[in-house]
C-alpha cells in the first residue's frame, strides 16, 4: 500500500532522512522504532507532504505522492496524526471530531461514522460536549487517533501515541490500536521504545542517524533482543566494553 523507496531530506545543510527505504502493506500494523533525532517524525512529516524530499519516491496505492500538497495527500486516504496530538483545548470533544470530516462529501454517513469511533473510544462518548482541554493525555490521544479515523483513512500514521503517557494509559492506546487493526486499519506507528512492539507489529524497522539499520517481521522478532541491539548500536556496544 506505502513504498518509501530511498527517500532523502534535509534542514538546510543538516541531512535528516539519509535515503530511507520502507514498506506497509494493506492491513499491517508496522513500527518504526529509533531513539530521538533519529529523524522518525521527519519521515512522516515527508510522506504526508509536510516536508519537501530532497530525493526518492513515495507511491501510496500505486501512485506517486513525493510532493502533493497535504491535503492531496489526506484525500488520498494516507492519514498523519501528529506527535503532540494537536488537538483544539478550546473546542469541545464533539467540534474536534466534526473537525475531522471537513474533507468528506458524504454529509449523511458522518454521524454513524461518529457514533462508530465513539464505540471504539466510549471516554469520548462521556466527554462529548466538554471542552478537550479538560481530556488528560491518554483521553486527548484517543481523540487525536478518533478524530483521524473521521477522515476514512486507508492508512493511519500515528507519531509517538505514548509520549508523556502513564503505562496504564499506554496500555489502553495500544489496545484501542488493536482494535483498529483488527478491524482492518493499516498502521504505521512511530515510538521511542521497543516495549509492547513485538506483541503488536507485523514489521518493525529500527532507525537511527537518519538511516534504516534493522527491519524484521513479527516471525523473525524473537524477545525483541536485536531490535534493542539495533536501536542502542555502538553505544550500546561501547557500554559493554567498558563494563567488563
Amino acid at each position: 500500500m506505502l513504498k518509501v523507496q530511498d527517500l532523502k531530506a534535509a534542514y538546510g545543510r543538516v541531512s535528516a532522512v539519509k535515503g530511507v527505504s520502507l514498506e506497509v502493506a494493506e492491513k499491517e500494523i508496522v513500527f518504526l522504532i529509533g531513539p530521538n533525532g533519529a529523524g522518525k517524525s521527519t519521515l512522516l512529516k515527508i510522506v504526508s507532504g509536510l516536508h519537501r524530499p530532497s530525493g526518492g519516491t513515495i507511491s501510496f496505492a500505486g501512485a506517486e505522492i513525493a510532493n502533493q500538497t497535504p491535503e492531496t495527500i489526506c484525500r488520498r486516504g494516507l492519514v498523519l496524526v501528529p506527535e503532540g496530538r494537536h488537538i483544539f483545548g478550546t473546542l469541545t470533544v464533539a467540534e474536534n471530531l466534526f473537525l475531522g470530516t471537513t474533507i468528506r462529501n458524504d454529509r449523511a454517513q458522518i454521524r454513524a461514522d461518529i457514533d462508530e469511533v465513539l464505540a471504539i473510544f466510549p471516554i469520548l462518548r462521556e466527554r462529548y460536549n466538554s471542552a478537550a482541554v479538560y481530556l488528560s493525555g491518554g483521553e486527548q490521544q484517543q481523540l487525536a487517533i478518533a478524530r483521524a479515523m473521521l477522515q476514512k483513512p486507508r492508512l493511519m500514521m500515528i507519531d509517538e501515541p505514548s509520549l508523556g503517557l502513564a503505562p496504564l494509559v499506554i496500555d489502553q492506546v495500544y489496545e484501542s490500536l488493536r482494535q483498529l487493526n483488527a478491524k482492518g486499519m493499516t498502521l504505521l506507528v512511530i515510538e521511542q521504545s521497543t516495549a509492547r512492539v513485538t506483541d503488536l507489529a507485523s514489521r518493525v524497522y529500527v532507525m537511527r542517524n537518519g538511516k534504516i539499520v534493522l527491519h524484521e517481521t513479527k516471525a523473525s522478532l524473537g524477545d525483541g533482543s536485536s531490535l534493542t541491539d539495533a536501536y542502542f548500536g555502538d553505544a550500546r556496544h561501547a557500554a559493554e566494553q567498558l563494563a567488563r
